[in-house]
């Protein structure tokens, strides 16, 4: 698990491959990730959009951005947690994400950035 925090926010993230849902011979593999979103600010906040950074270890970046997590836009209060489960899906066996969630002040009605730490994905024979 990787952690990081920036403007009063900690975001971890562990990783896990889905083998089940993966096809090595067919260079698709499946990853599934839980980010924990821990609010340490004295006022409660909401989480509006997310800009991901993937790099697949085949030399391909790509993009992803939008609004909320998992179709959703939580508030999290002072001192709370939000957690969640996604998923990516690579070509290679290796690769790595990191990105940011814009969230809002709930309190004064202005957004922040929060940078969600770099972490990687491996299959685990890889890791060997």
């Amino acid at each position: 698990m990787v952690s990081k925090i920036s403007e009063g926010v900690s975001i971890s993230v562990e990783t896990f491959y889905q083998a089940e849902y993966s096809n090595p011979a067919g260079s698709e593999y499946m990853f599934a990730y839980r980010v924990t979103v821990e609010n340490i600010n004295a006022f409660p906040i909401k989480l509006l959009s997310r800009h991901w950074y993937i790099f697949d270890s085949n030399g391909t970046e790509r993009q992803v951005e939008g609004e909320g997590v998992i179709g959703m836009q939580p508030s999290i209060e002072s001192g709370k947690t939000y957690q969640y489960i996604s998923g990516c899906n690579l070509r290679s066996e290796l690769g790595k994400m990191h990105g940011s969630y814009l969230f809002e002040n709930l309190h004064n009605k202005k957004t922040f950035t929060a940078l969600i730490p770099q972490f990687e994905m491996a299959v685990p024979f890889k890791l060997n």
